[in-house]
């Protein structure tokens, strides 16, 4: 596929950067790069820590539902916690609950079935709730776009706190304003709410969830167990791909200390039985490993055996359940694979392979597994992606992953009389539509849409051109404080021309890697790549000079430390 190499264009006096604060001038450029800006930001960066988080209560909504919480466990009320069955409302879940256990009250909590329940809180969540004499309902993950179903619940008498971080449902009026259409909820707390003034509105639910129960520890005079919270918070902001910016930088980088050191039996023997060291935990670990294992209940059974995995008050409960977790997992991939498969089929053997917007209709597909299909069609053909599938209650349910210059959210607006039901994010959404509008949902998104050809073209973001003479073990080791990496705070990307390549080998028994020695005018060093290995070797020949993309790394073999660079992209030259 095409792509374009882009370069970083912005400026700042990176030698005083750089003397300042004791760095390089590369590393100077590439926080730069990341519009850290001032000597506050580029401070809290560097070294922000636990005292750098803001103060809870200025959430909208948290002094009040602290309130509310402490009025409800003081009478002993009935609270119950209804959260989602991804990572996200799991954590969520989890940090409320053993939050109010541990305060002393009286809940429970309900994670919906994706294929029975769908999405949230529905009605027949609330009258089951009713019905279990329920006096308070606590949304996580959740909430912000079910008026019908919260409605309902105070007109059963029921307390509604709604705790939730999606974007909030609008109308959009004839003079381009929007009129946002809240829950009637007794309390809200979403940073996205209209007049919500905190600072970062980019928190996930667990962040959210943590946040209040930080408030409603401090209140009852026991702030330093909220300290515990913070790594399910860490591991929900990787896990739901937030971008790793502001307030979830410091909530990841300190709550990743925290689980290398866990003391949650299921987080350790999951961590175990997929043979990762805690003490090398790194987010790579919790969103392509850990994370889908516990995501995998939600698709192929229920989310609450992660929760119960989470909840384990012994190392052999734990064991068998991160077994089960990751059997789960492996047969998810199995069932991925074909649905992936059978897309890319349909995709281009179609007219669907002219659309600048990608609605493809998987019926036998399980309907858990179409948000990680939309994700490996929009990543192979650069587009924005809906995967459709029959759903258990008769109707088309799916999920869809974008791109980032497509607001999958906003521009499902734009035609909302076509679903029955959707919600979500800029980069991600859910829907479920009647079947006879599939093709009218798929015209509609692509005759509003905006994208151009040259949208749809894959962009290589490139921080500092660097030679590979530049590369050292010493600024190797100073670029570990840009991390943890992830969305929004990318690993660093170099680039040089002119590499002239010797001795390429393909290795592992997959033969997925290939090796090969770089030169330029005056260094020589070992040089990997992880990509398409069979279409490299065809491509690229000894005694041949290309232009990468690349980061430099440490290669650690039998005792003996090495100097690397790893390839990410290449041109012929």
């Amino acid at each position: 596929m095409e792509e374009k190499w882009m370069m970083a264009a912005k400026r700042a006096d990176f030698n005083k950067i750089a003397a300042k604060y004791h760095i390089d001038p590369v590393t100077a450029r590439l926080i730069r790069n990341r519009d850290i800006i001032t000597d506050d930001e580029i401070q809290k960066y560097l070294y922000g820590n636990k005292e750098d988080l803001y103060v809870p209560e200025l959430m909208k909504g948290i002094p009040e539902a602290v309130d509310v919480l402490q009025k409800k466990v003081s009478l002993g009320s009935y609270i119950r916690i209804i959260g989602d069955y991804d990572i996200d409302g799991v954590m969520s879940t989890y940090i409320l609950l053993s939050s109010l256990r541990k305060l002393g009250a009286k809940v429970d909590m309900m994670i919906p079935n994706r294929i029975t329940d769908g999405y949230g809180i529905n009605i027949e969540l609330v009258r089951q709730a009713k019905e279990a004499g329920v006096d308070t309902i606590l949304t996580c993950d959740n909430g912000i776009a079910a008026r019908e179903q919260i409605a309902y619940a105070k007109e059963m008498g029921m307390t509604v706190i709604v705790t939730d971080h999606h974007e909030v449902p609008y109308d959009e009026q004839e003079d381009g304003t929007k009129e946002y259409l809240l829950p009637p909820a007794d309390v809200i707390v979403n940073p996205k709410q209209p007049q919500d003034t905190y600072p970062f509105r980019e928190l996930c639910g667990a962040a959210v969830a943590y946040k209040l129960m930080t408030a409603l520890y401090e209140k009852s005079g026991r702030i330093q167990e909220a300290d515990e919270l913070l790594e399910y918070a860490a591991f929900a902001t990787i896990g739901d791909v937030m971008d790793l910016v502001g307030e979830n930088r410091i909530i990841v980088k300190e709550g990743l200390e925290q689980l290398r050191h866990t003391k949650n039996l299921g987080l350790e023997e999951l961590m175990k039985i997929n043979g990762i060291a805690p003490d090398k935990l790194t987010p790579y670990h919790i969103g392509f490993v850990l994370g889908p294992c516990m995501n995998a209940s939600g698709r192929l059974d229920t989310a609450k055996r992660s929760l119960e995995l989470l909840l384990s008050q012994s190392r052999e409960q734990a064991a068998r359940l991160a077994g089960d977790l990751k059997d789960l997992n492996d047969s998810r991939k199995a069932l991925t694979q074909e649905g992936m498969e059978e897309a890319f089929e349909l995709i281009e053997h179609s007219e669907l392979s002219e659309d600048n917007v990608l609605v493809v209709y998987l019926p036998n597909c399980h309907e858990s597994l179409a948000g990680i299909i939309a994700g490996r069609v929009r990543e192979r053909y650069h587009k924005p992606a809906f995967v459709l599938t029959n759903g258990e209650d008769g109707n088309v349910k799916g999920s869809g992953r974008s791109t980032e210059n497509y607001s999958m959210f906003q521009e499902m607006s734009k035609c909302k009389e076509l679903f029955l039901k959707f919600g979500g994010h800029p980069m991600a959404a859910g829907l479920s539509v009647i079947k006879d509008n599939i093709e009218p949902l798929r015209k509609t998104l692509n005759k509003k849409c905006s994208l151009t050809k040259d949208d749809l073209i894959p962009r290589v973001s490139i921080d500092v051109p660097m030679p590979i003479s530049y590369v050292r073990e010493d600024l190797i080791r100073e670029f570990g404080i840009l991390e943890p990496y992830g969305k929004g705070n990318t690993k660093p990307v170099f680039a040089q021309n002119d590499l002239l390549v010797d001795g390429i080998r393909v290795l592992g028994k997959n033969r997925n890697v290939a090796k090969m020695r770089l030169t330029d005018y005056q260094t020589s060093m070992d040089g990997i790549y992880f990509g398409d290995v069979e279409k490299f070797i065809e491509e690229i020949h000894n005694g041949q000079t290309i232009s990468i993309t690349y980061y430099p790394d440490i290669n650690e073999y039998n005792g003996n430390r090495s100097l690397q660079i790893v390839v990410t992209h290449y041109r012929k030259r």
